[in-house]
């Protein structure tokens, strides 16, 4: 498998996972929008209202959720996969003696032909680590000491 290939395969699993969590927050904002609905046909007074007020914070939380999710899928849209770089950045694959990596959005562990790269965003804090680093470079992270071995 070519690092193109690769890339795009793990690209395409990080595109699956956030349109999961995405369809599943719409499920959540629909069924609240839903259970909305019904409240206001239901009795009025204290109850009611605090089932409502309920209702609408859940409402606004999953709201919250789906704007982030948005902007995840926006950044997940600037990875480039084309590109092999020997420098650590948005859309490389780095191979150290401890994980492998792809550096996109933070989704966690993807698989790939038995192979295990976690999906990372730059900014979190090992991201922020492996950017700017290239092969045979060194760094601390949790009391691990990393090597890298590849970057493509």
């Amino acid at each position: 498998m070519t690092p193109q290939e690769l890339k795009f395969e793990l690209q395409q699993q990080c595109k699956d996972l956030i349109k999961i969590r995405y369809e599943s927050i719409n499920k959540t904002i629909t069924n609240i929008e839903q259970a909305l609905r019904d409240e206001s046909k239901g009795t009025s007074g204290d109850k009611h209202h605090t089932e409502r007020a309920m209702l609408q914070i859940e409402r606004e939380a999953a709201g919250k959720q789906l704007r982030e999710i948005e902007k995840v899928m926006l950044q997940l849209d600037k990875v480039t996969i084309s590109d092999v770089s020997e420098t650590i950045r948005l859309g490389s694959i780095i191979e150290t003696n401890q994980a492998n990596f792809f550096i996109s959005i933070s989704v966690g562990k993807l698989e790939v032909k038995g192979a295990i790269y976690l999906g990372i965003a730059p900014a979190a804090p090992i991201g922020r680590c492996l950017l700017g680093k290239v092969k045979n470079d060194q760094f601390n992270f949790n009391g691990a000491v990393y090597k890298i071995k590849k970057v493509y």
